[in-house]
This record gives C-alpha cells, structure tokens and sequence, in this order.
C-alpha cells in the first residue's frame, strides 16, 4: 500500500534526523532519569533542621532540658538565644529565623496547673507547612503534664505576619517569581536561536556590536517586561487576594530586577547551547521545574537533603522567594536580605560570563 510507504518514509526521515540530533536524544534520555532520581531525592515533607530562636526567661533547669528535648527531635536546627522579646522579633522578620519559642518565667508553674500555656510557639506565616512543624512539637509527650490527656497540650501556636493562617498570603507572592522565571527564562533561551533560524545572525556578524553590546542589548527588552508582569501580579495580589506589601515598594522593586536580570542571563546561557528553538524550549523547561519544586515555593527548603540544597542555590528563585516574601510580608528590607541579593549577583555574573564565552560572531 502506497500511503503506508510514504508514512514509513516520513518516519524513517524522523527518526534518522532525532539520531543525528545529539542534543535532543541527550534531552530525550536525561531528563527523565535526571529528574527523577534528583525529585526523588530531593522533595522530603519531613522538615529537619527549621532555623529557631529562643527566648527563655524562666532561665531554670526544666526551661534549659525543654530547649534540649526540643532540640534532640532533629525538627529545629541553628537555636539561638534571644535576650529581649524584640531582639526575638527582629531576628524573625529578617529572615533569620522561621520558629520562635517563647518560655515564660513561670514556666514550672504552668507545667504543674496544666491549664495554661507553659510554652508560646511563634511561627513565620510567610513560609508553608511550618505551622504543622509546631503542631507537631507541640504534640511532643514530654512538653504535656504526667496524667493528662493527650488533648491537653500545654502549648500556645501563634502565626506571625499571616494571622488568619489564608493560603494566597503564603502563595500569591512567590508566585510572582514562579511566574516571572517562566516567562523570563522561555523569552530569551530564544533569542540567539531566534536570529540564526531567521538569518539575521549573518547581518548581526557584519555590524560593529560587540558580544557584549548584543547580550545586553537583547536583555533590555524583556527586563522592561518582567517589570511590568511584576506590577501586574503585584497589583491583582492586592486587589483580588488583599496581599499588601509590609516593606519598601522601591527595594521591591529592586530585588525583583536583580532576579529578573538573573534569570533573563540563564536563558540567554541557554539560547547559546541550544541549536534550535525547539531545543532551546525543552531546556528552559528543565530548568523552570525544579525552580518550582526545590526553590521553597511548593515544599518544605528545609526537608530536603543537604545536597539538593546546594543545588537548589544555582537557581534565582530560590533567593527571589526568600526577598519577596520577606519584603511583603515580613517588612523585611534589603538590607535584610544582602546574602540573597549577593547570590543572586553571583548568579547574574556567572551566567553573562559563560554566555559571553560560548556566544562568537561566527556563523559556526
């Protein structure tokens, strides 16, 4: 039958340019097994090591064994002291500490009346799933009076910044770089790509621009754009989800740059290696999914191995989810947030570096 040789033909054709396509078959082969021994691996509920501060004004023998049999549960990891309640609070809207603890002078008192709350859990609202990390210290046998019932838990779980514990305080302001890394990320793993598909890297090879002059040249553009999706989610975040920004709208704005700028320098890296645009787009999305899952935006940071943690640094979301919600919900201020505004300078650094180095005004 004529049509089912033309059709095997066609496929044969197919299959003979995938195999010449050594890129694509490395896609085809390694993102599966990569990501799924990386997911894997890396996505954990089990939160272990949350950054904690204490403030222990009883300064008794029990308040002292409290902390270490909180400690010994592996669920709280770096415990500082704190002297002062406001040093407590400072130390949390920078971002420095995600659980406090709060025992009262009269601790043992409490203890032994068992109805009221020997101990105040003080939790960032701003992060998910810390919530039930307290609950769950809170559960603990030993924080419970001998002879009462499970139920009475002797145990006070505050939420900071997200008082009325709403699920789109949480989301709506990570979203806005969840969002941003997508789109961000897929315009410009295109651009080099772009020009070679529709010959117009030969008119660009004979122009005086320099490599440097034409990566931020074709950046320029889309740094305006995510400007502008950024104060269109902003804005419906406030309007529809009533997410008010704490902090500084300029230093907002400001954090949001730098990242917009880093993850704009990834793709550009991208549209440097890729040989089509096919390409370039199946690569972005490699990188667009684990931003999602190992950035802290839909999973515990925390609960991953220490491993998946480094690699979760490389990506820009990672420390554009801590900025954004620390300057919207926390009121935290750039100042605050200088380790994750330096890593994403490094980021932005590496990534030019390395684009500039394989992109050559040659046609090969």
């Amino acid at each position: 039958m004529k049509w089912l040789e033309r059709l095997a033909a066609v496929a044969a054709k197919e299959v003979r340019q995938l195999a010449r396509d050594r890129i694509t078959i490395g896609l085809i082969v390694g993102i599966p097994a990569i990501q799924l021994l990386l997911y894997g691996y890396a996505i954990n509920f089990d939160v272990r090591g949350v950054q904690t501060v204490v403030l222990d004004q009883a300064r008794s023998s029990l308040s002292r064994r409290l902390v270490g049999d909180l400690g010994v549960t592996q669920v709280l990891g770096g415990i500082r002291q704190a002297r002062t309640d406001a040093e407590l609070h400072e130390l949390m809207r920078q971002g420095d500490a995600n659980i406090a603890i709060v025992i009262p002078a009269d601790v043992e008192r409490r203890i032994a009346q068992g109805d009221r709350a020997a101990l105040q859990i003080l939790v960032d609202g701003s992060q998910p799933v810390l919530e039930n990390v307290a609950a769950g210290l809170a559960s603990l046998p030993f924080l419970r009076r001998p002879g009462r019932p499970a139920a009475a838990r002797p145990v006070e779980i505050m939420v900071a910044y997200n008082p009325e514990r709403r699920t789109a305080v949480q989301i709506v302001p990570a979203l806005c770089g969840v969002i941003l890394t997508m789109t961000m990320m897929v315009f410009t793993s295109t651009a080099i790509v772009r020009e070679r598909e529709r010959g117009n890297l030969e008119l660009l090879i004979t122009t005086p621009v320099s490599t440097a002059e034409l990566m931020a040249g074709k950046l320029l553009p889309y740094v305006g754009i995510g400007l502008i999706q950024t104060t269109l989610i902003l804005a419906l975040g406030y309007w529809l989800f009533g997410v008010a920004i704490q902090g500084s709208l300029i230093e907002l704005y400001l954090g949001a740059l730098l990242f917009i700028a880093a993850s704009l320098s990834m793709g550009l890296l991208i549209s440097t290696v890729a040989q089509t645009q096919f390409q370039a787009i199946q690569m972005s999305l490699v990188m667009v999914l684990p931003s999602i899952l190992m950035s802290g935006f839909m999973f515990p940071f925390e609960g991953m191995p220490k491993a998946a943690q480094w690699i979760a640094q490389v990506l820009p979301l990672t420390h554009f989810n801590e900025i954004i919600r620390g300057i919207v919900l926390r009121g935290a201020s750039l100042a605050d947030m200088r380790f994750e505004l330096g890593k994403l300078s490094v980021i932005l650094i590496l990534m030019l570096t390395f684009a500039m180095a394989r992109f050559r005004k040659r046609l090969d």
